[in-house]
């Protein structure tokens, strides 16, 4: 998933904490994610998702009017996504309350 990914056992569970609390800082914080339009898990968070894909829409537009023969189709949408899950499969479980009987 990421080029950090430990490929051995850790040393010791100080050095598992370290390595998930710096996982979890980069996954948040810092990678930019392909199923909400490529912001991060914060900036969509605090709301800044929509304002960044307004800025980015705009560059792409004046991108595409200053170099016309490099677009042979329109721009990618770059409208916020809405509702996204980690595991869409567990969505259906939820609502038909499978998992409610299963605890």
């Amino acid at each position: 998933y990421t080029p950090a990914f430990p490929s051995k056992p850790f040393e010791s569970l100080y050095a598992a904490r370290e390595w998930v609390y710096d996982f979890v800082h980069w996954y948040n914080e810092e990678h930019r994610h392909s199923g909400i339009q490529f912001v991060t898990p914060a900036q969509r968070h605090s709301g800044a998702e929509r304002s960044i894909l307004v800025n980015r829409e705009a560059v792409y537009q004046a991108a595409k009017q200053r170099n016309p023969e490099r677009w042979s189709r329109g721009t990618r949408n770059w409208a916020p996504v809405g509702e996204v899950w980690l595991n869409p499969e567990n969505q259906d479980a939820e609502e038909t309350g499978i998992r409610d009987k299963a605890a």
